[in-house]
Parts: structure tokens; sequence; C-alpha cells
């Protein structure tokens, strides 16, 4: 019995310490943007003159955007409308945000780049005189790529537990959702981000079926699944500021520079809600702009971009630069013509065309296609319960073992393409 206890104690100290580092994974604001555009052009060189077109359009454009002009009546430049499509992918129902989520997500979204949050005055006054009203606006989509109207909102279950940044939450065939026209929307990825990830932007110039950015779901929007400190929905304010060409406020580099004149050098990231003048760099009086959206600090304490920022942002939208064509969408103001009628459901009775066994697993794996031609010669694919590729077998006869004694002890599925079944591996 004492044995027993021990064990017993055992597994709540180590439960106690997983929930312990996952809280501080949470804890911490993640922001994968730079990782996954490193990655992204290692493994895809070919793409960096793309990128560093885009990278220099920028840098030479910023300073010819002014705050003022004869763009609209007010004498300010013209305000930009960004439609959006949110895709959420969830496969547990908590993952599946309330329509409230999202939009409480919009708000914030306009709330920030707007200068209208209810916070503004918290900016300190040594500040306050950079503080910017982008004059960038973001609306859900009324119209999709086919000309359908639309909420601007996609759902989709999936057997994805959770997803890393490589891609595989853009794609509907490896478990998330292909994006829709980057050049007429902001695509919008919403689940759940695997090691304490908040989110993460595409790279400007990178493939346009890449193009958005990523969010988990428990750090988008104001309310529902929201989890604090990151429930102000600035996590995505943050993130959307690095797809419209935004770097950290500390360049990514010590000391480094963001590309922007009037935010002050700053060492590293600041992390929770600091107060007062926090000296790093030692080149400004008034130390680190910790209060600035590209830093990553608390949802709570995240309150502004600068001017010099807005122009970079806008910069983006000059004739020639990497989102001009979005000024030319109509995903938010077009007209929908009419879904089409959907045809009545036809219910074919379900035939099992293959059986795994012995399940759960241990060594092998038997995949019998029950005397069925139509699998022959397919690629058999053994996914893990992240969505990953782990294995890939041809299948060239009616029985087929596969060793599995290499895999790690859980949940995986067999997929052979359209079909898919699910086994337990010991």
């Amino acid at each position: 019995m004492a044995g027993h206890k021990k064990i017993t104690m055992s597994r709540v100290v180590l439960l106690c310490i997983l929930l312990f580092n996952a809280a501080s994974l949470l804890a911490q604001k993640e922001c994968a943007t730079t990782t996954y555009q490193e990655e992204l052009i290692k493994k895809h060189p070919s793409l960096l003159p793309d990128i560093t077109a885009a990278n220099s359009f920028t840098t030479t454009t910023r300073n010819e955007v002014v705050m003022s002009g004869p763009g609209s009546p007010d004498g300010l430049v013209p305000v930009i409308t960004i439609p959006v499509v949110v895709h959420i992918l969830y496969k547990e129902q908590h993952e599946n945000i309330s329509d409230a989520q999202v939009l409480s997500q919009i708000d914030a979204l306009n709330a920030a780049f707007s200068l209208q949050h209810a916070d503004t005055s918290r900016i300190p006054s040594y500040f306050r005189g950079l503080a910017a009203n982008t004059r960038i606006e973001f609306r859900l989509a009324k119209v999709d790529p086919k000309g359908y109207a639309t909420n601007g909102i996609v759902r989709k279950n999936t057997w994805v537990t959770m997803y890393g940044i490589d891609e595989r939450i853009k794609y509907s065939d490896q478990g998330g959702d292909d994006a829709w026209d980057s050049d007429k929307y902001l695509n919008i990825w919403v689940g759940n981000l695997a090691g304490g990830i908040a989110g993460y932007s595409s790279v400007i110039g990178g493939p346009k079926h890449l193009d958005g950015v990523t969010i988990r779901y428990s750090a988008f929007g104001t309310t529902g699944s929201v989890a604090g400190p990151y429930d102000k929905g600035a996590t995505a304010v943050h993130e959307v500021g690095h797809w419209l060409g935004l770097r950290h406020i500390w360049g990514d580099a010590y000391c480094g520079d963001d590309g922007v004149d009037d935010t002050p050098p700053q060492r590293s990231a600041n992390r929770g809600c600091p107060s007062g003048i926090k000296q790093s760099c030692g080149s400004s009086p008034y130390g680190d702009m910790y209060m600035n959206y590209m830093d990553l600090t608390s949802d709570g304490c995240m309150l502004m971009f600068t001017a010099g920022q807005m122009n970079r942002m806008r910069s983006m939208f000059a004739p020639g630069g990497p989102r001009n064509k979005l000024l030319s969408s109509n995903g938010y103001n077009g007209v929908a013509i009419p879904a089409p009628v959907a045809a009545p459901e036809v219910i074919i009775p379900e035939v099992k065309l293959l059986d795994v066994y012995p399940n759960p697993a241990q060594s092998i794996l038997v995949v019998d296609m029950k005397e069925s031609t139509e699998l022959t010669g397919h690629d058999l694919q053994i996914i893990n319960q992240f969505g990953q590729r782990v294995k890939t077998v041809k299948l060239t006869q009616a029985k087929t073992n596969i060793h599995v004694s290499g895999l790690a002890k859980g949940v995986y599925f067999i997929r052979i393409g359209r079909h898919q079944q699910k086994f337990m591996k010991l």
C-alpha cells in the first residue's frame, strides 16, 4: 500500500510540474515571426530576392508617406480598409471560438490602429506626441473569392491537436484551411498553437498562399476563450503590425534597429507590464517604448504605434508596394451574388475498404484492404496527433505489415487518399 501511495504521489507531483510549465509558457507572449521567417528562408532560399525587394521598397518609401493630405474631407490621408477572413481550426469544442470573439478582435484591431482604445491616456506624456492614428481599418469580408456572400468567418473541424510554425494550418489537406487570395484579403488563421506560441506573421514578399497571420485561439479577441494576460486582442495587433512591415521594436538584435526613426533603441523584448522610465540602451532620455505594440509586454500595457511606424505600414500600399493590390479588393464593399442552391444530400452507405489491426498495436500493424483494389498503389501515411506525417508506405498488396515499434506511444491516424482510420500505439 505504501508503494502504491508513493507512485500516486509521484504522478501528482509530475502532473503539477507539467501544469506549472504549461502555465509558464502561456504567461509569456511568444511571437514566432522571426523564427518562422528564418526557417522559411532556410528551407526556400529562392524566396530571398523577393523578400529582400519587398523590404527594400518599404524602407525606401516610408519617409514619403505624410500625416496629412487632400485625400479625405478632414485633410488626413485616406482610410485604408482591409477585408479580413478568419479561418478557425478546432479539434476541441472550446477551440471553436464564437462569432462574438471574432468580432471583439476586429474591434480591438480597429481601436489600436486608430488610437481609439480606452487606455490612450496611459501613454506617458513624453511619448504621447509620437502616438499615431494610422488610418488603417479592418472589416470582416462580405464577398468571398467566388463572389458569394460571406460573414468572413470559416470554421473547420480538424484532427490536428496542435499547430507549429510549419504552415500545416494553411493547407486543407494537412488539417488546416487554404488561404483566400492574399491580394484581396488579410487571412487570419486561429487555432491551438504549440510551444507557448501566441502568434506569427508571414513574410513580406513570401508565397501568396501562405500570406497572413496565425494566432492562438486563447489570445484572439477580448471575450470567450481568451486567457489573461493576453486577453485584449493585442497579440493580433502585434502580428498584423509584422504583416504590414514592422519589425520588433528592438530590431531583433541587441539594441538593434527596427527601421523606424521615432522608436528609441531598446536592448531586447520587455515582458509583463513595466512602468516608469526603463533605460536599456542609454541613448534616449525616456528609455524603452515598452508600451508600443511591437514590444512583447502584456496586452493591457500595449498602447500605441508611432507616426514613423504608421508611415512604414502605409508605405506597403504605395504603387508597386507589397500590399497595394488590397486597395482594389471588393472583399468588403463588393456586391455579392446569390449562392447556388445546394443539391439534396445523398446518403451513401459506408463501405469499410480497409481494416487495421491489432489496435492498439505494439510492433506490427496490419493494414488489410479486404480484397479491394481501389487503394492498391496508393501511399499510406501515418499521421501523429499534431498532424505531422511520421511514416509513408506504398501499398502493393491486399495485406501490408507496417513496423510501428519505432513510433512513440500515442494516437495516430492511417490515411490513404480520402480514407482515414485511427489507431493507438502502445
